[in-house]
């Protein structure tokens, strides 16, 4: 049958050059396949063994080489470490600070060029596709402060025995499972990331490339993307989230999506803390010129920009108080930041369009008050515990627009010395033309107060302060003030008819200046700190106690007017009381007759 479709000398000819090619090129390169797997597979054992110094050996069962695809399967890959040797390393001083152990189903290598391995010792390989490796990572001691002998020998100083060059043109890792384990401290912590994927462009190591410090890990890039990630703070206290995070090494930026970050409910966080509870929720963050390599290598956080855009950010004060004992001079800023271990130099903090809450229980009313900013726009310069910045320059500002209870513009700027041993700061502050009653969400729970009426004109303050004394001046320009004076019961708030009365015809100043034309009141504020007021509390106190001078509340007058309250309430209740014991009498005699 063969021979009717051969009827031609050509036909003839084609047919034998064709058997010719699958002769003398597909079946050696099915014979060199069998061959040249081995011998791969002796090349890779070898490099990795004599590269890290026998810490390290690579196993798999088996590593296909495809010669005409220029393809290399390899399944059931491990890369595990010799614990003795890692021991020996230890006794010696020249142990590394952490032990990594990867196990890999496949991997598959494409454009390699095996006789450039085999003649020229080169590995030289197009692509690197893992799928769903296992990453466990074991740290033992911090490189900064370990004081053990190092092996000064770069990665090609060590493999350049056996290889001249690695050469990866692209590597994609996906869906990896990475359990990090840290031992350096009294307890081992343990934590772990999955959906991770990983993508390194132009790996390369040579003589020219083993001091580049423009590489990460001699790549010229890494970009690495995390999904859904949980994990919980040390104390227990907090689980943070995040929908997605990606790092590129090249362009030093990490960019996150849904960031939260929430305590445990009220009653078990309390138990365990005096502190003020934190809620955090931002739609993103950006970290402009991330320091990345600095970072891994000794944990030091450099950024030139943090830009945290939409959320909100809840603070929740304890509702049975504080010890008075305890000092909450950590709450504040500046002081938070020289308690930071680690070192760290951010240049620039930039919020865009975040809501800050204040919350407060009180006692009496049984509620909790809110302090609301809305849409906060700032800028905050120099945040830093880095000492040759501080050298330069130790002030670290904030400038700060927001919208007080939503409605009226407020404008901050503060400034907080990181250096001194006072924790000195300062602030400074005008907040627009607002209707009052909007304020009510904070009085009313918080001091039993309503504002029936009123307008701020304005609302301007300029506070020097140390840890323990707030000095400044502050000025409230209004119109039309009246308020209701409130007790809380079952049903809400009732209003307390002669308090209000009181309060409206000998203690307030409905406006000020009072007429126009004259000279406004101000206040000049001392306010002493108590060790345990937290910052934004020590800032309410100290504005309150230079807003009520401005409302014509002097401290001598308003004892005054509780004073005649105090007379007022003493007399309604001995009226009553003769009232009673009058009827008492009325209804014994009646009883009698």
């Amino acid at each position: 049958m063969a021979n009717k479709y051969l009827k031609h000398t050509w036909q003839k000819v084609l047919l034998g050059i064709f058997l010719f090619v699958i002769i003398i090129i597909i079946l050696p390169a099915i014979i060199l396949n069998k061959y040249w797997s081995p011998i791969l597979a002796d090349k890779v054992k070898s490099a990795v063994l004599k590269g890290t110094d026998s810490l390290y050996k690579v196993d798999f069962s088996t590593a296909e080489l495809h010669l005409l695809q220029g393809k290399i399967v390899v399944y059931e890959a491990k890369l595990i470490p010799d614990t003795a040797v890692y021991n020996r390393k230890k006794k010696e001083g020249q142990a590394p600070g952490s032990l990594y152990e990867v196990q890999v189903k496949r991997i598959v290598l494409t454009h390699i060029h095996p006789f450039k391995l085999y003649f020229g010792h080169k590995l030289d390989i197009g692509r690197i596709a893992l799928t769903a490796p296992q990453l466990q990572v074991s740290h033992y001691s911090d490189k900064s402060k370990d004081s053990t002998k190092k092996d000064n020998r770069t990665l090609y100083q060590k493999i350049s025995k056996s290889l001249g060059l690695i050469h990866v043109g692209e590597i994609y890792v996906s869906d990896v499972n990475l359990k990090y384990k840290n031992y350096t401290g009294d307890k081992p912590v343990v934590s772990e990331l999955k959906e991770m994927n990983l993508k390194a462009t132009d790996l390369l190591i040579d003589s020219a490339t083993q001091t580049d410090t423009s590489r990460f890990l001699y790549c010229k890039d890494v970009t690495t993307q995390l999904y859904n990630y949980t994990g919980k703070t040390a104390n227990g206290l907090y689980t943070y989230t995040f929908k997605s995070a990606k790092l590129s090494t090249q362009s030093s930026q990490l960019n996150i999506e849904g960031l939260d970050l929430q305590p445990v409910k009220p009653a078990a966080f309390f138990e365990k803390s005096d502190g003020d509870r934190f809620t955090l929720h931002l739609d993103s963050v950006q970290l402009s010129n991330f320091d990345f390599i600095t970072y891994n290598r000794s944990k030091e956080f450099n950024a030139s920009n943090i830009t945290l855009g939409g959320g909100s950010f809840n603070v929740y004060s304890k509702p049975s108080g504080v010890p008075k004992k305890t000092d909450r001079l950590a709450t504040f800023p500046h002081v938070g930041i020289k308690k930071i271990k680690s070192a760290f130099n951010i240049d620039t903090l930039t919020l865009k369009h975040v809501d800050v809450v204040y919350n407060e229980y009180n006692k009496k009313s049984k509620k909790v008050g809110d302090v609301v900013f809305n849409n906060t726009d700032a800028t905050f310069l120099n945040i830093t515990n880095n000492k040759d910045t501080l050298s330069k320059n130790n002030i670290c500002t904030a400038s700060i627009t927001s919208y007080f209870m939503g409605k009226g513009k407020l404008d901050l700027n503060f400034a907080f010395n990181l250096t001194d041993e006072a924790n000195s700061y300062s602030y400074k502050g005008h907040l627009a033309p607002m209707d009052m009653q909007y304020i009510n969400k904070a009085t009313m729970p918080l001091a039993l107060i309503k504002i029936t009426s009123g307008k701020i004109k304005s609302f301007d303050f300029d506070i020097h302060a140390t840890k323990k004394t707030s000095k400044g001046k502050i000025k409230l320009l209004y119109n039309d003030l009246k308020i209701s004076m409130l007790k809380a019961d079952e049903n809400g708030y009732s209003k307390k008819a002669l308090a209000t009365l009181f309060a409206n015809t000998f203690v307030l100043k409905h406006n000020n200046p009072d007429d126009p034309g004259e000279t406004p009141r101000s206040a000049n504020v001392v306010f002493n700190r108590p060790y345990n007021f937290p910052f934004f509390k020590t800032l309410w106190q100290t504005l309150l106690k230079g807003i009520k001078p401005c409302a014509g509340v002097g401290e001598e007058k308003e004892k005054q007017a509780m004073k005649q309250m105090d007379e007022h309430e003493k007399k309604k209740q001995e009226r009553a009381i003769k009232k009673a014991k009058k009827k008492a009498e009325e209804a014994r005699k009646k009883s009698k007759g």
